[in-house]
């Protein structure tokens, strides 16, 4: 291998492990590996696709052109597809022209047809596939050489590792931090509550102490210290219920105020006041189911916010026919090309779990979300 490009290959490497385990957003550490990916390549365009459950890949992150003009991000590629195949496979694929090669041409999008020479390699880990790395030449460039495919496959599989290893970090990051959570929220309760609950006591006691009496301002002092002690046990207790909450601030069994909380946020960010109905007993939803509804109302919410230049918005939760119900629909300008649908999978993903439903209507002229689940 040429020195000059295996060291190209692990600056790249190196500052992607840098990067993805020392926390930064997965998003950003997908453009770094596609960016990455295509200059080691010296290709014109390169995408790490994210694999499904129903064998399709979805683009994820994209470097170094556009398809038709627009960014190819959020484009599902079919499970038939050869980028599907290696992502399924494990085994790298190289071709000299994406829409003539018989392994290929046949399921290549229309997007992706101005492109001659490509070459995709699986993204992840034998135990864990996270998709596949694939790079494209423009018509008329040369095909992509062994070494080439060599060099993206071993750096494929290495940003990979990486991607892996960093979400277990972040994982167990989350874990200590509840740990440590606890144990605050452990000492609160059974140290400073009992110390000031005991406190309390000792002084109630000698206020009422019939063989003392006491001056008129000095009992009232004492009974405002007992007072203040009470409030201050209450305020540590509220602390401890939010420290024990992995969502602080939240109360997981009324999800109809965790909805007001959210359109409220909401209302501070976009400048007007949206439209929220609520209808039937929310308080019967289950914890969890309540805890799905509350993150795909954030992520819904979270998209008009940053994406939509609303004018107008609607939020409706409701419990019908023994299922929730939750839409939200804005008169916005619909998601753009360019914005990861990854939020959105999530919630998809969240509905089917639950064994409902989710679905997507978004345009120029605005954007639906409705998300339902049984309950």
């Amino acid at each position: 291998m040429d020195p000059t490009l295996a060291a190209r290959t692990l600056t790249a490497s190196t500052e992607i492990a840098t990067a993805a385990l020392a926390g930064d957003d997965p998003a950003a550490v997908l453009d770094l590996v596609v960016r990455s990916a295509a200059a080691l390549a010296e290709a014109d365009l390169g995408l790490v696709m994210a694999q499904a459950d129903d064998g399709s890949v979805t683009i994820e992150a994209a470097h170094g052109g556009t398809v038709l003009g627009t960014s190819p991000l959020g484009l599902v590629l079919s499970s038939r597809s050869s980028a599907a195949r290696v992502a399924r496979s494990g085994v790298p694929i190289v071709v000299d022209d994406v829409t003539t090669d018989p392994r290929t041409a046949p399921f290549v999008p229309k997007e992706l047809r101005q492109y001659g020479a490509f070459a995709a390699a699986p993204f992840g880990t034998r135990e864990r596939s996270l998709g596949v790395l694939t790079v494209y030449r423009r018509r008329g460039r040369a095909s992509f050489e062994p070494v080439t495919v060599d060099v993206l496959t071993a750096f494929a599989a290495q940003a990979g590792l990486v991607t892996v290893l960093s979400e277990g970090s972040a994982a167990r990051q989350r874990v200590d931090l509840y740990e440590e959570r606890e144990r605050i929220a452990r000492d609160l309760h059974d140290v400073i509550v009992q110390r000031l609950y005991g406190a309390g006591m000792q002084l109630d006691l000698l206020a009422r102490k019939p063989t003392r009496k006491l001056a008129r301002r000095d009992a009232t002092r004492l009974a405002d210290a007992v007072d203040q002690l009470d409030a201050a046990i209450a305020d540590v207790r509220a602390v401890v219920r939010t420290l024990r909450d992995p969502n602080p601030g939240e109360n997981h069994t009324d999800l109809a105020a965790s909805v007001r909380a959210e359109v409220d946020i909401a209302r501070e960010l976009l400048g007007f006041d949206p439209i929220l109905q609520l209808h039937g007993d929310l308080s019967a939803v289950s914890v969890s189911v309540a805890d799905d509804a509350r993150a795909a109302l954030r992520e819904a919410l979270s998209n008009v916010v940053r994406h939509a230049g609303a004018g107008w918005l609607s939020v409706q939760v409701d419990i019908t026919g023994g299922k929730l119900r939750l839409l939200v629909a804005d008169d916005g300008s619909g998601i753009p090309d360019g914005v990861t649908k990854r939020g959105l999978r999530n919630l998809a993903e969240r509905a089917e779990r639950a064994g409902g439903t989710f679905e997507l209507r978004s345009s120029p002229r605005g954007t639906t979300v409705v998300w339902q689940v049984p309950v």
